[in-house]
């Protein structure tokens, strides 16, 4: 078994550990400077004089000197098996922190369709921030692509843009029915219109245009990989999980080990029940939870809320009429059949809900489920949660049940919440990770696959100041303290996917995941916190990323 000693700067993220000097109770206490780890395990955490005591002889010793070690950081919402094939080289990224301008993204499409007459398929479409951007129309598509099929995904991953010949592909026709919880743009004659919404559509459309990128899913989801040990994460939870994919992951664990452990949660469908026995697999995958959609994205006007839509330049450029309120994919009755056929099981619940309406539909229909089969740890998940009240954040805590937020969309999006689509009231309070904190949530932090970069300092960053990209503070809610932030991405992250026994903070007997980072968090500003470096990643005690030099 391979040694490691770590000496200096350690932030161990247990509670009440010290943390310069200083304990959780505030007295004066040394703080630990040294980890071992044998084999995959962390085996001591404490004082250099001690701990140097009970290294082996051969231990590598790596001296952090100016940098700082961390447990490995934790996404508890992410998509990593559709990130795979959406970052790979088979899609064209038109993401707009790739591309700002339409101009661009309208430049690389044409470029694209004439190199691969077989078929393109973009993702990342965003008129909210690429201006001047407008949602096309199968004619308009028809018209830039002709017979080449051509599908765009947008940013949110909530729509999908398609043209005649990738409709034809896919075999959707006018006479298609609506996949459950989704729907196919039609006009009034009921053709269709070149749009689906939700993931019953997008993937109905995008399937055959991504099957290649599916075929090289060994190779692809390495690939992925290598992008989530380069951000710091070791742990990196699935929402969209699908069975069909089990076989192309198992293609990967035989070829490679695994360099980042992966908690799935299998998409829900009406009637249908889990692909697997609860709880399967092991300590690197295992799968604990099903997903459900109980409304869609804000970027598209699918979010169900008590409020409307602001009526403004950028909402009429969505089609949205004066007055628009979303709508929720399953109303509270289908919500609760579709927990019924999970929760009996043991599985863990997660719900996207970003509308007030579609908390209160989630909330409601899952008291009643928990009432029913006498749940207590059940750990059900909110998921994004954008105009969630402090209300709801506290009826979720009386009923068990966790919160994960989507802070960026504070930093990319904080002008567009409050002056294109809900105002200072609903949008400038969006993600307010202050109320879940004061509900006696202990909230977690996400980046959603492909939606932003993968970026959990940003996200601690953002929460604590609120602020936007181009410098603007969302102060309608509050920001939150260090101690917090990096609690979202370790152990509340850790435990949110049932895992803190082994994973989220630097402890004897949990695994040797862990970050070398470039500062001390406790040393720097919010706005330096944002921009940590990550300068190496261990998985089980390896090295999977970077170097253990200085």
């Amino acid at each position: 078994m391979a040694s490691t000693l770590f000496i200096g700067r350690i932030i161990t993220m247990e509670e009440g550990a010290p943390r310069g000097g200083v304990n959780g109770a505030g007295e004066s206490e040394p703080a630990p400077d040294a980890v071992l780890v044998e084999g995959d395990r962390i085996v001591a955490v404490g004082r250099q004089e001690e701990v140097r005591a009970l290294a082996r002889a051969d231990a590598e010793v790596v001296e952090l000197g100016t940098r700082c070690l961390m447990p490995g950081l934790i996404e508890p919402h992410g998509h990593p098996s559709a990130a795979a094939v959406l970052m790979s080289d088979y899609v064209l990224d038109i993401r707009p922190v790739t591309l700002t301008t339409a101009d661009d993204v309208m430049a690389v499409l044409r470029a694209e369709v004439g190199a691969k007459p077989g078929g393109v398929c973009a993702n990342g479409w965003d008129p909210l921030l690429q201006k001047g951007l407008i949602n096309p129309t199968i004619e308009v598509l028809d018209e830039l692509a002709g017979a080449t099929p051509l599908v765009i995904l947008h940013n949110s991953g909530h729509s999908v843009y398609f043209n005649s010949a990738a409709a034809a592909v896919a075999g959707v026709t006018d006479a298609t029915p609506d996949p459950a919880g989704a729907s196919f743009g039609r006009d009034a004659n009921g053709r269709l219109t070149g749009v689906g919404y939700e993931a019953g559509a997008v993937f109905q459309v995008a399937g055959p245009v991504l099957s290649r990128a599916q075929g090289d899913f060994v190779r692809v989801f390495r690939d992925e990989l290598v992008r989530v040990n380069r951000a710091g994460v070791t742990t990196i939870a699935d929402l969209s999980w699908e069975a069909s994919t089990q076989a192309g992951l198992d293609a990967v664990r035989a070829e490679h080990s695994l360099t980042a452990r992966l908690r799935l949660y299998e998409m829900s469908a009406p009637g249908a029940r889990a692909s697997v026995p609860v709880g399967y697999g092991d300590d690197v995958v295992r799968q604990i939870g099903v997903k459900t959609w109980a409304d869609g994205s804000p970027w598209i006007g699918n979010i169900a809320t008590s409020f409307a839509y602001l009526d403004t330049p950028a909402t009429r450029a969505m089609g949205l009429e004066p007055g628009h309120r979303g709508a929720l994919n399953f109303d509270r009755e289908q919500i609760v059949a579709i927990a019924r056929q999970y929760a009996s099981e043991g599985w863990q619940l997660a719900c996207h809900a970003h509308g007030d309406l579609a908390i209160d539909a989630t909330l409601d229909a899952w008291q009643q489920v928990i009432e029913e089969n006498h749940l207590t740890d059940h750990r059900f998940r909110l998921e994004h949660v954008g105009a969630m009240t402090p209300a709801q954040f506290e009826r979720a805590a009386a009923l068990g049940v966790c919160v994960s937020i989507f802070a960026d969309h504070v930093y990319y999006w904080g002008e567009v919440l409050v002056d294109d689509l809900f105002g200072p009231e609903h949008g400038g309070r969006w993600a307010d990770t202050a109320a879940a904190l004061a509900a006696g949530l202990e909230p977690t932090f996400h980046n959603d696959g492909t939606v932003t970069p993968l970026e959990p300092f940003r996200n601690m960053a953002t929460a604590m100041t609120r602020r936007t990209r181009s410098g603007r503070v969302l102060d309608q809610a509050t920001g939150i303290d260090l101690v917090d932030a990096l609690r979202a991405h370790t152990t509340s992250a850790a435990k949110q996917l049932f895992a803190e026994d082994i994973v989220g903070s630097i402890t004897p007997g949990k695994y040797a995941d862990l970050v070398v980072i470039d500062r001390d968090p406790f040393a720097v500003t919010p706005v330096q916190l944002a921009e940590t470096r990550v300068l190496a990643t261990y998985f089980a005690g390896e090295l999977v990323f970077g170097s253990s030099a200085p």
